[in-house]
């Protein structure tokens, strides 16, 4: 059918060259250069442009098919090589969910091999070497990721976590200080640099920081939180000041006062305005502070400092005409008897110590604290059976002097050998307390087995 419609055409292409020359006989000459010259018919001149121009066409829309076979093909490549891709990443994703981390490697490798721009299965694979404990080798390829894609939030906060897990904090920074010039407001990469810089002890650079944090969490209900860590920070950067001998320190003892009025209840405040004040010799109005302290919050830690400082300056008597003052305001207060109790034997008062103990004791309260204190009043009064005993409680020693076992993985403690530890779960765990300690000083090296000496050998 082809054929015939080709010879059809042929055959009117004849006719109709046959009829154009007939009415177009006379020749036209046409100049290549200079003299060069051939002259022709019209009808042949004609028909020349236009074969030339269908011939130009039948190459046209040759080269057009033959480049749609060639795309086509590329596309059938592709899309061939996408879903063996697929099917790799997503084969590897089961594997690595399901704990089996070889054949987890295995595919997300082949994965990449043949597609290596893919950034999810970059990010994949660097959790399988996490979890296989190869870290250098996640952050290679993370780093390979990175190359690829630079501007990419998602590898680089999987980059800046995996330099965490290593231990290379200071990498770990930089990459979160990109984070943030590629979005300056990103508060995930804010808050993990600013605790990344407390970790480092930058407590400038996390305070400066943090009130970019607060900016950014106005409105929020983290906003609240956030206020009180910007306190905590000033805090750290006030403490670190008066440590420094920069000629800050009036600044920062003028910061400690503002953060207490701030937040009265911030205990740290209290006690290193008080430390400072001791420092620069101002004795009663530290003395005063951590009073004041203690009768606002009921914090131990007051009356400890109160104590040092008058038993190192040889002053007891302000000491305890504080205390007794205190005594009368707080009468039902048995942390504070505690310690006066403790006070009063430091100064040889043993019959008020123990009187303040024993009404500690009859109040209903067992503490080792209280007990070694009570053991050593009655020591001090020569009672040693009662002494004995209370050291025993103190101690944690029963009449069959059951000396306790301890978790090896977590260290928590028991009277009695537990098969499994409650807190951590692991079974079989339990040894007797110290055994480890004792076990590393008894690995003494033993002599070498004595052998009879050959002969000839003396003499080698």
């Amino acid at each position: 059918m082809t054929l015939l419609v080709g010879l059809l055409l042929i055959i009117l292409f004849l006719a109709f060259f046959i009829y154009f020359s007939g009415l177009n006989p006379q020749s036209v000459t046409i100049f290549l250069y200079g003299d060069h010259s051939f002259s022709t018919s019209a009808a042949i001149l004609v028909i020349g442009c236009i074969a030339i121009g269908l011939f130009g066409g039948v190459l046209a829309n040759a080269y057009n098919l033959f480049s749609y076979q060639v795309r086509n093909i590329r596309s059938t490549r592709r899309e061939k090589r996408n879903k063996e891709v697929v099917a790799n990443y997503r084969e590897g994703m089961t594997r690595l969910l399901s704990g089996d981390l070889k054949k987890a490697d295995d595919r997300l490798q082949r994965a990449l091999d043949r597609d290596p721009s893919r950034l999810e299965t970059h990010l994949a694979m660097a959790s399988v070497k996490l979890q296989e404990g190869e870290a250098e080798k996640a952050l290679a390829v993370l780093l390979k990721a990175r190359e690829k894609e630079p501007k990419s939030l998602e590898v680089l906060f999987k980059l800046a976590s995996t330099y965490e897990d290593c231990g290379q904090n200071a990498e770990a920074c930089k990459i979160y200080e990109d984070i943030l010039a590629i979005d300056a407001g990103n508060r995930k990469a804010m808050r993990s640099l600013r605790d990344l810089l407390i970790k480092r002890n930058l407590w400038k650079e996390a305070l400066e920081l943090q009130k970019r944090v607060l900016k950014a969490s106005q409105g929020t209900r983290r906003q609240g939180e956030e206020q009180e860590k910007l306190l905590y920070l000033r805090y750290e950067v006030a403490r670190q000041g008066l440590g420094d001998s920069k000629g800050q320190s009036k600044n920062d003892l003028k910061e400690l006062r503002d953060i207490v009025k701030a937040s009265p209840n911030f205990v740290p405040a209290r006690v290193s305005l008080g430390d400072a004040l001791r420092d620069q010799g101002k004795t009663e109005e530290a003395s005063q502070t951590w009073l004041d302290g203690y009768k606002a919050l009921g914090k131990s830690v007051f009356l400890t400092r109160l104590e040092d400082l008058y038993l190192s300056t040889e002053n007891p008597s302000t000491l305890l005409s504080i205390y007794r003052s205190v005594g009368n305001e707080r009468s039902e207060d048995l942390t504070f008897r505690l310690f006066f109790g403790k006070l009063l034997l430091r100064l040889e008062m043993v019959d008020e110590a123990f009187e303040q103990l024993r009404a500690i004791e009859n109040a209903g309260v067992d503490t080792p604290q209280l007990r070694l204190l009570l053991g050593e009043a009655y020591r001090r009064r020569n009672r040693m059976d009662e002494a004995i005993a209370e050291y025993q409680k103190a101690l944690g020693l029963d009449p069959q002097l059951r000396l306790g076992f301890v978790c090896e993985s977590c260290q928590n403690p028991s009277s009695e050998w537990l098969s499994r530890c409650p807190k951590c779960g692991t079974w079989g765990s339990y040894i007797l307390e110290g055994r480890q300690k004792m076990d590393k000083l008894s690995r003494v090296p033993q002599a070498p087995e004595a052998r009879a000496i050959h002969h000839g050998e003396r003499g080698a």
